[in-house]
């Protein structure tokens, strides 16, 4: 066994978004071209303070559903982003549609749609309050 926290094994953080759109490549360029997210395998997101040397998210788009089967069901993406105004005037020079914006106090959140209509929700974290 590795050598693990008190605590035992425990979840570090976000493996993935694993799931089928119509036209995985064209999707890809979305993310990358809209989002500024890439990778070798689609859209990676780095994550610091992790215990790996090179720790990431991945977003990956399928052409079938063969790998996710028999899951099934609706979702949403939230994204953390570290400058959510500045974030979302970047988007709308881009000509992207911002659903909606609002402020929670523990974080600050906005949504869109992705071109394969999955809800995204953007979401800039108050370090200092909890929900």
């Amino acid at each position: 066994m590795g050598d693990h926290s008190a605590h035992g094994p425990r979840v570090t953080g976000l493996g993935g978004i694993f799931y089928v759109v119509k036209d995985p490549e064209a999707s890809r360029a979305w993310y990358r071209e809209v989002l500024g997210i890439d990778g070798a395998y689609g859209p990676q997101l780095a994550w610091a303070g992790e215990p790996r040397a090179n720790p990431y998210s991945l977003i990956s788009h399928f052409g079938d559903d063969g790998y996710i089967k028999p899951g099934i069901g609706g979702f949403m993406i939230n994204l953390r982003v570290d400058d959510l105004a500045g974030f979302i005037a970047a988007l709308r020079d881009k000509g992207v549609d911002i659903l909606g914006e609002a402020d929670e106090g523990y974080g600050k959140f906005a949504w869109l749609l992705d071109p394969d209509g999955v809800k995204i929700e953007l979401w800039e974290q108050v370090e200092d309050a909890l929900p």
